[in-house]
């Protein structure tokens, strides 16, 4: 209880430590718009932003998008995962795949995600097809790297109890490989989900423009309705710190097991 207690001392100092900049950032952005050191067509002041931000939430333009980049995310997040767990528990377990495929893996990673664009659109097209599979590469590449490491830091000791045990292939997967390699697939799906939701944008943004926050900050370029165009980066950035927040919890309660 007291090792409890301490941690969640220590998450709210860090959080409250966390929150410093970006309010002094909000105050230079205040004063900066206010004062005319910048010009405020350029950074519209916060009440303007907020005005916006209430309007857009009003007519339903907000939720409607953030519904969409939520769902587009989620959905190439749920495929980057599956395919990253399944080809990282290959690489990990299998010496020939590993040979034939970790050099291309390890030369292809080294391309810049936005690089695919092209291809990916000649592929899928622009529309929402294109948007998940961009996602999801940008979710898998963490997860199949960190499923490797877990799979094969599993502890020699564990590998000859299912020796002596006579596992099956399948049994050594589920019931060893894949719990010792769990803190290791866990970190690997929170910076997936990290990846996926940076890459959400960057499609929205990207690709053909459609319902989403990426939509929203084009249109208010189009426009040049700066305060739309913050509102949807603070959007961005919030979801971004919920996902991050949200992400770290549930593999803390899920890996609890470790400091028992």
């Amino acid at each position: 209880m007291a090792s409890e207690n301490i941690a969640a001392s220590s998450a709210t100092t860090v959080l409250r430590r966390g929150l410093v900049l970006p309010l002094l950032l909000l105050v230079a952005w205040e004063v900066g718009s206010h004062s005319g050191f910048v010009n405020p067509q350029f950074l519209p002041p916060l009440e303007k932003v907020a005005r916006v931000a209430w309007q857009e939430v009003a007519s339903g333009e907000l939720p409607y998008a953030l519904a969409a980049s939520l769902k587009r995310d989620l959905l190439g997040f749920a495929l980057g995962a599956d395919i990253g767990i399944l080809v990282g528990l290959l690489l990990g377990l299998s010496s020939i795949a590993d040979r034939i495929f970790t050099t291309w893996f390890n030369g292809l990673k080294q391309i810049a995600l936005l690089a695919w664009i092209p291809l990916i659109s000649l592929w899928f097209g622009f529309d929402e097809a294109a948007k998940i599979v961009f996602i999801a590469l940008a979710a898998s590449i963490p997860v199949i790297l960190n499923t490797v490491e877990g799979v094969r830091s599993t502890a020699v000791k564990l590998r000859e109890v299912g020796e002596v045990f006579r596992f099956s292939r399948l049994q050594l997967v589920w019931s060893l490989y894949l719990p010792a390699a769990t803190p290791s697939v866990l970190t690997g799906l929170h910076l997936g989900l990290i990846y996926a939701w940076l890459a959400t944008i960057g499609a929205e943004y990207f690709m053909a423009a459609g319902p989403g926050i990426g939509g929203l900050i084009i249109s208010g370029r189009e426009r040049f309705e700066m305060a739309l165009v913050m509102l949807g980066i603070v959007v961005v950035g919030l979801v971004g710190f919920i996902v991050d927040r949200s992400a770290s919890a549930i593999e803390h309660w899920l890996v609890r097991w470790r400091n028992v």
